[in-house]
């Protein structure tokens, strides 16, 4: 079988998506990389909550998809809106890498160890909203460009911390010296942090049951009800939303958060239930943040912004 796989053309979506066309071809298929440049990659300079947030990052593979360019498109769960569009479906999620973030700092520490006032970059305002919570005093600096680029910027001094995700540093074989993983417990992924999503046409049979072949069962679960979750709250790219399910000992632990855009109210919960349960886990997720005060939080935070 003879495919064309989409992606990104940064050097962590290629090495992605390599990953993905390595197991293709051990199965048989012969596999074409087709690098497609999305409008959050042409907005470099931009902060992507102003422009449609991260779901910038697929949409140019996903037309591609719909219009027969590409057979697959290979994504980072995390950049995925929780509705795809008619026609299409995720058909494998991959085992799952590391889904902490990770403090970087030029020597070393936690968050707690870094200078009043201290400069950490970072575009997500999820990690903002979870910096200023546990330290106001921090100042919350933009940045865009690649893993590579970022961690230039840190070496030059021009940022005092950085905080990133850790499977991307994992996926390109990068070891910072001064990297700090960061609980889970304490600092919240986003939805889908480090879970690959392989989408296909959903009339695509073939296609299909190819893909199904590099699934992992664990990763689908986790997937599942954190995607549910999102999909439950209908949260926008403007609010901080995350939310992190993990399958321990047979049974799914979820926790999720919603804050406001200033870190001033910060609204945490959690739920467990069986396997089985993944997709109700998290829409009973969703509801318990939404009795909790929730729905004004995503209002305000949609609200145009002058």
């Amino acid at each position: 079988m003879k495919l064309r796989l989409g992606t990104r053309g940064s050097r962590l979506a290629l090495v992605q998506s390599s990953w993905v066309a390595d197991a293709l071809r051990r199965l048989g298929a012969e596999v074409e990389l087709v690098p497609i440049k999305t409008s959050g990659d042409r907005l470099a300079g931009v902060a992507l909550a102003d422009f449609g947030g991260k779901a910038l990052f697929v949409k140019e593979i996903e037309e591609a998809l719909l219009d027969g360019r590409v057979d697959v498109g290979v994504h980072s769960l995390k950049d995925m809106p929780a509705v795809l569009p008619p026609g299409l479906v995720i058909a494998t999620y991959p085992a799952r890498e590391d889904p902490r973030d990770a403090l970087l700092t030029p020597s070393g520490g936690e968050i707690e160890d870094l200078p009043r006032g201290a400069r950490v970059g970072t575009s997500s305002l999820r990690r903002r909203v979870l910096l200023l919570g546990r330290r106001p005093d921090l100042v919350i600096e933009p940045i865009r460009g690649n893993v590579e680029t970022r961690l230039a910027k840190l070496e030059s001094g021009q940022y005092d911390a950085l905080v990133m995700a850790q499977a991307g540093l994992n996926r390109l074989g990068l070891a910072p010296p001064h990297a700090r993983p960061l609980p889970t417990e304490d600092f919240l992924p986003a939805v889908g942090q480090g879970i690959l999503a392989a989408e296909v046409r959903q009339a695509d049979r073939e296609m299909l049951e190819l893909l199904s072949r590099l699934d992992d069962t664990r990763t689908r679960m986790e997937a599942l009800a954190e995607r549910s979750f999102l999909a439950a709250l209908g949260a926008g790219c403007h609010t901080p939303v995350a939310g992190h399910c993990r399958l321990q000992d047979g049974t799914l632990k979820m926790s999720g958060l919603v804050a406001s855009l200033d870190g001033a109210t910060m609204l945490r919960a959690s739920v467990s239930g069986p396997v089985e349960s993944a997709e109700a886990l998290g829409r009973e997720l969703a509801e318990e943040l939404l009795a909790r005060g929730a729905g004004p939080l995503l209002r305000a935070a949609d609200e145009p912004r002058g």
